[in-house]
């Protein structure tokens, strides 16, 4: 008699598994060269930055004495903030009946350790960003020698125009920031509208001028627009999100902000020349470190991954936000 898979279903197994495991789709992570990493603060959970102001010349004339006038000066402060982590178990039947299970072992360890890193971007975009808790003054210019470094979009449903690109360039201009290593990042959204506005012409490049940025390995699912107005504009999905209103703010064309900014997009612009004109700095206190253990009481092997930082604003000067729709293209 013949064999069917109809008269021979018990050795027919209705499930099989593959030996290729599915992981999370994951974007390139920013460069360190974005802010500064402080390397003098080892100990202790506040460092103290002192700052030095500009001088002030006087007219001189003979036989007169000069008026001695003092610098200004201060600190900026570095403190240890954030403490994440993360932690899983492997059960001992887990491993006698499964099949795979150091593969899941090793993904679910690099998993852990790509969330961290997640999470350090996305800080690192709140505090530039976040006018509540972050660099900037919420619902306020943020004036610098009298020009905004902080407005919403002046397009349609508060979209960004080359315009606000060119308020953005003066404002940084007037507060005396380098023009070599500009930098904006900001939402997919606000790229498509920048692609939809603008033709392959002057001011407009196609290639970055910031190079070191593509040397650290940022260009990769991190998508380079263009550079406009001196500035090397990429994207990013973890932009800080507004949570309060704004409506004290006016839009980059001057005229009143829209009547709910809740719900939209920190664009950030920002030098990366060097770490004097870096805005924003960083000290590690713990690098993610990956820990185990044997739980012999409930057999099985526990793991951890944990981190300690500190992120914070050094300079305010060479920072720029830019508040746009979440959704809206013009």
């Amino acid at each position: 008699m013949a064999h069917t898979s109809a008269n021979t279903r018990a050795f027919v197994e209705a499930t099989q598994y593959s030996q290729f495991i599915l992981r999370n789709l994951q974007d390139g992570l920013l460069p360190n060269t974005f802010f500064r990493n402080v390397s003098d603060f080892g100990s202790g959970d506040t460092l103290n930055i002192k700052s030095v102001g500009s001088a002030t010349i006087q007219e001189v004339a003979e036989n007169v004495p000069l008026t001695y006038n003092p610098i200004d000066t201060g600190t900026v402060q570095l403190t240890i903030t954030d403490f994440i982590g993360d932690g899983w178990y492997i059960t001992d039947v887990l491993r006698e009946d499964g099949a795979q299970i150091e593969a899941l072992h090793s993904a679910r360890a690099q998993e852990s350790t790509r969330a961290i890193q997640e999470n350090f971007e996305s800080r690192f975009l709140q505090v530039a960003g976040d006018g509540t808790t972050g660099a900037q003054t919420v619902d306020n210019a943020n004036a610098v020698n009298g020009h905004s470094h902080r407005f919403t979009g002046s397009g349609a449903n508060n979209t960004m125009t080359l315009q606000d690109l060119n308020v953005m360039q003066l404002s940084f201009d007037k507060a005396n920031v380098p023009t070599a290593g500009r930098i904006a990042i900001v939402d997919p959204v606000v790229a498509a509208t920048l692609n939809g506005l603008v033709s392959l012409v002057s001011p407009v490049q196609n290639q970055p001028k910031w190079q070191a940025v593509l040397e650290n390995g940022f260009a990769m699912n991190h998508n380079f627009v263009m550079n406009i107005f001196g500035w090397d504009i990429w994207t990013s999905n973890r932009l800080h999100i507004t949570t309060v209103e704004e409506a004290a703010l006016l839009s980059g064309d001057g005229t009143a902000a829209p009547a709910n900014t809740i719900g939209n997009v920190c664009n950030v612009f920002m030098s990366v020349l060097d770490d004097n004109t870096r805005p924003i700095m960083n000290a590690w206190r713990r690098m993610p470190k990956t820990e185990g253990q044997r739980n012999v009481p409930l057999k099985r092997d526990e793991y951890d991954v944990t981190a300690r930082w500190g992120m914070g604003a050094q300079r305010l000067d060479t920072l720029g936000v830019c508040l746009t729709s979440a959704t809206a293209i013009a």
